[in-house]
C-alpha cells in the first residue's frame, strides 16, 4: 500500500490517501520543533506522496496551524486536503492550558467553547492562521467536554459551514469510541461525513469494532484512524519510554511481546503491522500518524509499504491476538 494512494472521504467529494501527516508534534508536542524543521517535515511528506494533513487550535496554541499554512501555502490547493478542529479557541490568559506543549506562545492558552458563536470564531481564526479560504475536513474536538452543545450547537454552525462550501466534510475527532458512537446517534441529520478516532483501532485496542465502525458502516461514515503505534508503545515497549506508561501493566507487556514474537516469525516490523492492521475494516480510508522529523516521515512510508502476508494476520488470529470477527487486511 502506497502512502498516496487516495479515495473518496466517504459520500463527499473530498479526496484523502492513504497516510495522513498528524501535526501534533508539529506544534511542540512534548518537545520543541522549529520552524525550518516543521517545513521540512511537511515538504517530506509532501515528497512521499502525502496529501492529508491535520492540525489543531490547540497544538501549540495555533502554532501548529500556523506552521501548516506556510508549509503548504504554495502547494497547489485542489491537491491536498487539510483538516482542523473546533471547540477550543486560543485566547489570552486562556484556562484550558495543557502541560504536553513545549514552549508555547506567551499569553495564549485553550478555553473549551463548542457554541455555535465560538465555532464561527474558531473557524474564522484557523482560517486566517492557515492563509486559506476554506477547509477540507473540519473536526468537532473531543466533543466529550460538552457533549450537549457538540452535539448540538457546534454540528448545526459545522452543517452551515459545509452546505456554504466553507469545509468539505464534517467530522468528529475522538478518542473514545462510544463517545463518537453516541454522538453519531444523536446528532441532526444527515449528520458527520467522517470520524477520526484516535487509539481506539489498533492492535491493542480494538474498542471502535464495538459500536462505532458498524454504526459507521451503516451510516456511509468515514472513519480516520489516529494513534495505531498505541503512543508508541507497539515501536518501543521498554518501560519508561515515551509511550506515556512509567510502568506498562502486565497484560498489556504480554500482548505486545506476543505481537512482537509473531512478527519475529514472519520479518513484519511492528510498526508495519500496526500501520497496516485498520485497513481491514471498508470505513477506514486513511491512518494518521504524526511526526516530527523527515525520517519519521519516511519510516511511516515505508512501513506502510512494507508487505504483510495474509499467513500473518492468520498466525495473529490463532495466537488469540485478534478476536473473532475483528478484520484483518488481505495481502
Amino acid at each position: 500500500m502506497r502512502a498516496g494512494e487516495s479515495r473518496p472521504l466517504g459520500r463527499t467529494d473530498v479526496r484523502v490517501t492513504r497516510l495522513g501527516l498528524g501535526l501534533a508534534s508539529l506544534g511542540g508536542l512534548f518537545v520543541p520543533v522549529s520552524d525550518a524543521d516543521a517545513a521540512r517535515t511537511v515538504d517530506r511528506a509532501w515528497d512521499v506522496g502525502v496529501r492529508l494533513f491535520d492540525t489543531a487550535p490547540v497544538y501549540g496554541y495555533g502554532r501548529s496551524e500556523r506552521r501548516a499554512g506556510a508549509a503548504l501555502g504554495g502547494r497547489p490547493r485542489d491537491q491536498y486536503t487539510l483538516c482542523t478542529k473546533v471547540g477550543r479557541l486560543i485566547v489570552p490568559d486562556g484556562g484550558d492550558t495543557q502541560p504536553i506543549w513545549a514552549d508555547p506562545p506567551p499569553g495564549v492558552g485553550p478555553r473549551l467553547d463548542y457554541s455555535y458563536a465560538g465555532v464561527m470564531r474558531s473557524v474564522e481564526e484557523s482560517l486566517a492562521r492557515l492563509g486559506l479560504d476554506r477547509i477540507d475536513v473540519l473536526h468537532v474536538h473531543d466533543p466529550d467536554e460538552d457533549f450537549p452543545v457538540a452535539v448540538s450547537e457546534a454540528y448545526r454552525a459545522l452543517a452551515e459551514l459545509r452546505a456554504r462550501g466553507t469545509i468539505g466534510a464534517v467530522s468528529i475527532g475522538v478518542n473514545h469510541a462510544p463517545v463518537a458512537a453516541r454522538y453519531l446517534r444523536e446528532v441532526a441529520d444527515p449528520g458527520p461525513d467522517c470520524v477520526m478516532l484516535a487509539g481506539r483501532y489498533n492492535l491493542l485496542d480494538q474498542s471502535g469494532l464495538d459500536e462505532v465502525l458498524p454504526l459507521c458502516a451503516s451510516k456511509g461514515v468515514a472513519v480516520m484512524v489516529a494513534g495505531v503505534y498505541q503512543s508508541g508503545l507497539l515501536a518501543d515497549p521498554r518501560p519508561g519510554a515515551p509511550h506515556g506508561y512509567a510502568t506498562v501493566p502486565g497484560e498489556l507487556a504480554g500482548r505486545v511481546a506476543a505481537w512482537h514474537s509473531v512478527c519475529r516469525d514472519f520479518g513484519v516490523p511492528p510498526t508495519a503491522a500496526a500501520v497496516r492492521f485498520p485497513f481491514g475494516h471498508p470505513v477506514v480510508t486513511s491512518v494518521v500518524v504524526g511526526a516530527r522529523t523527515p525520517d519519521e516521515v519516511d519510516d511511516t512510508a515505508r512501513m506502510l509499504a512494507h508487505p504483510v502476508p495474509t499467513e500473518f494476520w492468520t498466525s495473529a488470529r490463532s495466537a488469540g491476538l485478534l478476536p473473532a470477527g475483528v478484520p484483518a487486511p488481505t495481502g
